[in-house]
């Protein structure tokens, strides 16, 4: 800014603004001055510029001829007569240009008198649509500036207010009256001040502007923190002049309200679509109410409880309340997203509990529906915790948010899902319940799958041993045998072993496996067991047995019933044997000197298929011999190939001398410990 100093006269110094504001530079003001006998005796350059008339040309001239078509002039002697009696007049004119055109112009008139008292008329004009254009941008500032929901300020150089629109003056909480010539520390001093005027200084030296800028603070409109969005832009004239800067100003605190929650919902989501992947990976009852508290903690809750009803685990046990309102729980799964003392009042995974009917996890379970507690104080944490000493220790561990909700599936409630927050400070509110309750409605389903499918293996499991032999005799004749049947981790299946004595010391022994899992199965497997055995007793040939065994397995309901079976009749005073099987694996023969290999005879169809023959070979069995008779789930998993097995399963017995019992053992032991297949493993070695 150029300025001119003069020093006054207490020796002191005023400043002068010397440099010229750009307005009038817009409007080219034209000064003209019309002498008593109506003849022009003043005329300025932007008189010149305006009307085209240098002032050698109308200096002297009268001013009606010189700038005023015949038509106007009448009404130009009158107002010329209006303003020499003293009157002022101010409006549009046609005056005439040099070029012959006719220019309207804006004019502003009035008397003037020199030293001898004669009477002049002053006339300042400018071009009437400029005029326009200027009064139209102004009131569009204007507008603009006054009814813009966005605060706006502007500052001068030494960064004073020097304008503040209504919006503003709103968040301000201060008239702009009482904000003029100050700076923003001296009104608004709970604002980041040094941040926002080190970016104003920025803008003013730089000239770039700075969009968007952040500030969080309080001003005199409200006692809490509000957070703002602030633009700076510097303000120059059209000599690039700087005059100072501009803010504008939006309140962003609901926006940034809006983001947050937006953000927390896209949390659960997350949560919800993760619980979708993680919880009931298996029908296994504790392992998914174990993945229910992995996906709570750390997300949700600081620690997660999952207590069931006795009932659930236990079948007879106690589902209804007792005399006195209290349930029987047993704990399933406990988590903590650190190391903590609220995790010791938590009850034992897997120990049975027994809430009172005043207590939180209880009227949850009872009224099945989710309650939450904003707040725990010393009387909440006696109705959550299963005892005085343990109320203690959540006390002591900071507790100060609870949240249970039931776990509901099919209409029936099973347990409940219990909260608590410690480290976290933020309460557990409304969102967090309608989360905790989507979450444990998945995990219930997969709860009650685990318990009805447990029911189901156990079912079956009981209908499957009682169908199958018990333990046989270790000696038939000069056959010695050893046996093993190991149920899978999930379904129970239809696998069987029988060993059969026959005329003339011979020995049947047979192997099957019924096609599908749980009841159905094992019921099967019981009716072709039992006629394994009706039929045996007629001493039937291996192929001729399967070829009835076939005629049953197609006539059995209306299920499609299909099962692989191998049938071995042992002669061991002839030291031979028979085999036939229907589609069923090989069995291994180890030879006395340990040599193994698999007996691979026509495999055959599988019982149920109908209307193909079985057929069956004669092998050796010398002194010593062993076979090895086995369901798939021995050699086959979804790691192992049926193929890789078997050569396994050879490895295994290939020299093996160990008695039948230890050698099931080392079988046995080569499995997965959680094996997908039932398995059932029958060994017979001719002589003793």
């Amino acid at each position: 800014m150029r300025e001119q100093k003069a020093r006054t006269g207490s020796g002191g110094q005023e400043r002068v603004t010397a440099a010229p504001g750009g307005l009038l530079d817009v409007l080219r003001v034209a000064a003209l001055v019309v002498g008593s006998d109506g003849r022009i005796v003043l005329w300025s350059p932007e008189a010149e510029s305006l009307l085209g008339f240098p002032a050698a040309e109308a200096l002297g001239q009268d001013a009606g001829a010189l700038l005023v078509a015949p038509e106007n002039r009448s009404r130009a002697h009158e107002l010329f007569d209006r303003v020499r009696t003293g009157a002022r007049w101010a409006g549009v004119f046609p005056v005439r240009h040099k070029d012959g055109s006719t220019r309207r112009v804006e004019f502003r008139t009035m008397q003037l008198r020199d030293a001898r008292g004669d009477v002049h008329a002053l006339g300042l004009g400018t071009d009437a649509e400029t005029v326009r254009n200027v009064e139209r941008d102004l009131a569009l500032s204007h507008i603009l500036v006054s009814q813009s929901p966005v605060g706006i300020a502007v500052f001068d150089t030494d960064l004073r207010w020097v304008r503040v629109n209504p919006s503003l003056e709103r968040m301000n909480g201060v008239p702009e009256e009482a904000v003029l010539g100050r700076r923003v520390g001296e009104v608004l001093p709970a604002l980041d001040v040094e941040a926002i005027e080190s970016r104003m200084r920025k803008v003013l030296r730089t000239g770039e502007p700075l969009l968007d800028q952040q500030t969080v603070g309080r001003t005199a409109a409200d006692s809490e923190d509000h957070a703002y969005s602030e633009s700076y832009h510097r303000i120059e004239d059209d000599n690039g002049r700087v005059l100072g800067l501009a803010m504008a100003i939006l309140d962003i605190s609901e926006r940034q309200r809006a983001a947050a929650e937006i953000a927390k919902a896209r949390e659960r989501l997350a949560v919800i679509a993760d619980a979708g992947v993680r919880i009931g990976t298996t029908l296994d009852l504790r392992r998914t109410a174990h993945e229910l508290v992995d996906v709570a903690v750390p997300e949700l809750a600081d620690l997660a409880a999952v207590d069931v009803l006795d009932s659930v685990v236990n079948p007879g046990g106690m589902a209804a309340p007792r005399a006195d309102g209290s349930l029987d729980f047993c704990a399933l799964a406990l988590k903590a997203s650190r190391p903590a003392d609220a995790i010791e009042a938590a009850d034992p995974v897997g120990e049975p509990a027994l809430y009172s009917s005043s207590q939180i996890v209880t009227q949850c379970v009872r009224e099945a529906r989710p309650i939450l507690l904003e707040r725990v104080d010393g009387t909440a944490i006696r109705r959550i915790a299963r005892g005085d000493s343990a109320a203690e220790t959540l006390r002591h561990a900071a507790v100060h948010s609870y949240l249970a909700a039931p776990l509901v599936a099919r209409g029936e409630v099973l347990g409940a899902l219990s909260l608590y927050r410690t480290a976290s400070p933020r309460p557990f509110d409304d969102q967090d319940l309608t989360l905790a309750t989507e979450l444990a409605a998945r995990a219930a389903i997969g709860i009650d799958n685990a318990r009805l499918y447990g029911r189901e293996r156990d079912t079956a499991l009981t209908l499957q041993r009682s169908l199958l032999s018990q333990e046989p005799p270790p000696h038939h004749g000069g056959i010695e045998v050893a046996s093993r049947y190991l149920p899978a981790i999930s379904e129970v299946g239809g696998d069987w072993f029988d060993v059969l004595p026959l005329k003339d010391d011979k020995v049947g022994l047979v192997v099957g496996d019924v096609m599908g899992k749980g009841v159905h199965a094992a019921a099967i497997m019981g009716q072709l067991r039992t006629a394994t055995r009706a039929l045996a007793r007629l001493d039937l040939p291996p192929a001729e047995l399967l070829h009835h065994l076939d005629g049953l397995a197609t006539s059995l309901g209306d299920f499609d019933t299909l099962a692989t079976c191998l049938y071995v009749v042992c002669d061991p005073r002839h030291g031979r044997c028979e085999l036939s099987r229907a589609g069923h694996l090989p069995p291994a023969l180890v030879d006395p000197d340990g040599k193994a290999e698999l007996l691979d005879t026509a495999d055959g169809v599988p019982l149920g298929v109908g209307g193909v023959p079985f057929t069956v070979e004669e092998r050796e069995l010398a002194e010593g011999a062993m076979l090895a008779l086995f369901t798939d789930g021995l050699v086959e998993s979804r790691a192992t190939p049926v193929g890789a097995g078997l050569q396994r399963l050879l490895r295994l017995l290939e020299g093996t001398h160990l008695p039948l019992e230890e050698t099931c053992d080392l079988l046995l032991g080569a499995l997965d410990s959680e094996p997908e297949d039932d398995v059932a493993l029958l060994l017979a070695r001719h002589g003793s």
